[in-house]
């Protein structure tokens, strides 16, 4: 049988963690490089002017209720089932279950918590800022819209930028973000973008974001991806905090396992036949400091039987040189008294008293017949 196989299952995750005591050395953390930078400023500065343009309902508006009247989805009725299904891949609860469970899986085989944590900060950015624009703008959609014209702002709406391109945007892009080669990041950064702007234009399609709600979304994911760099910091940070309190707990799981040394006590044993004894403990190390030895406590004396004595023992009892203080104390059967006549004798003709060994035989004392029965 493989050791692994005993092991408890918390145990086994430990050893396959420590398997790789630091992380592989290909694994590089991007950087805020001035090229980043300036896709950082340029992708902002698109983000103010959807803003603009839709607060000064400008040409964008008009396009976004020219589309609205077009109606994608009368168009193009069969692509209405499969785009249904598409749409998914934007939703913030299936995609970051799937993609949890990839970078998990990292995780566990490079021996670091980046990718989940990493995972966790966009999230968390994304939420934050497109919840912010959400509330704060208040538009609505293209189904609840009222008047011809005009942006739908402050109305109550939650539409303005749209959460599923955003969504689609970090939830994929980050697979690109945390890739350990330059080869797959280019096919996961393709891959990526063509989800996104899939996601992003089905919900065009299906009426329920106008265009100018994902062109922002676009826009606001990818301001997340470029930002990631600057919370590499909080993510270490998290990170070894992580492996420290997992060290503090496995520790203290590692010392309560171990019993500690006794050293000159005195343990009672109960044996078979219902006698107290003593044993010594075991010796501990030297280093050890003894503990006060343990007083033996006072043991009530056992009860008389109630059935009568035979005859035999009781004349055994009274043989010379012997008292009645040092006979053996009475073991209780849990079987029933049988009469002289059914039962075998254990012992030969004579004293019905079991042999001592460290007893020595009374001298002058003759073996005398059993007598009654």
């Amino acid at each position: 049988m493989r050791t692994d196989q005993i092991l408890p299952r918390l145990e086994r995750v430990f050893a396959r963690l420590d398997r790789e005591p630091e992380r592989p050395a290909h694994l590089q953390t991007p950087r805020m490089s001035r090229h980043r930078v300036v896709l950082l400023g340029a992708t902002l500065a698109f983000y103010l002017a959807i803003v603009v343009a839709v607060l000064t309902t400008s040409w964008l508006v008009r396009l976004d209720w020219q589309v609205m009247f077009f109606r994608p989805y009368e168009q193009w009725p069969q692509l209405h089932a499969f785009l249904d299904y598409l749409v998914v891949l934007g939703q913030r609860g299936p995609t970051a279950v799937m993609v949890a469970a990839w970078l998990g899986w990292r995780s566990w085989r490079q021996h670091t918590l980046r990718p989940l944590i990493t995972l966790g900060v966009a999230l968390l950015l994304l939420n934050i800022t497109v919840g912010a624009v959400k509330l704060g703008l208040g538009r609505l959609g293209p189904h609840y819209a009222t008047q011809i014209g005009s942006a739908e702002l402050f109305a109550g709406g939650d539409i303005f930028p749209s959460g599923h391109t955003a969504n689609a945007v970090v939830t994929w892009g980050i697979l690109a973000y945390l890739a350990s080669t330059v080869v797959t990041r280019r096919v996961l950064s393709l891959v990526s973008a063509v989800v996104s702007l899939s996601v992003g234009a089905t919900t065009v399609y299906l009426g329920t974001h106008w265009v100018s709600d994902v062109l922002l979304g676009w826009s606001a994911g990818l301001l997340v991806l470029l930002a990631l760099p600057w919370c590499e910091p909080l993510t270490a940070g998290v990170e070894a905090y992580v492996f420290d309190v997992r060290a503090r707990l496995r520790s203290r799981v590692e010392a309560g396992r171990v019993p500690e040394p006794l050293t000159g006590v005195l343990v009672p044993l109960l044996s078979a036949g219902g006698k107290w004894r003593l044993r010594p403990a075991p010796v501990a190390p030297a280093t050890a400091e003894p503990l006060a030895p343990v007083r033996q406590p006072a043991l009530p004396a056992p009860a008389e039987p109630a059935a009568p004595v035979p005859v035999g023992a009781a004349a055994s009892a009274a043989a010379p040189g012997h008292s009645p203080a040092a006979r053996p104390a009475t073991h209780l059967s849990a079987r029933p008294h049988l009469i002289r006549s059914e039962r075998t004798p254990a012992t030969p003709a004579g004293s019905r008293r079991p042999v001592h060994a460290e007893r020595a035989p009374v001298r002058g004392a003759a073996a005398r017949p059993a007598t009654g029965g």
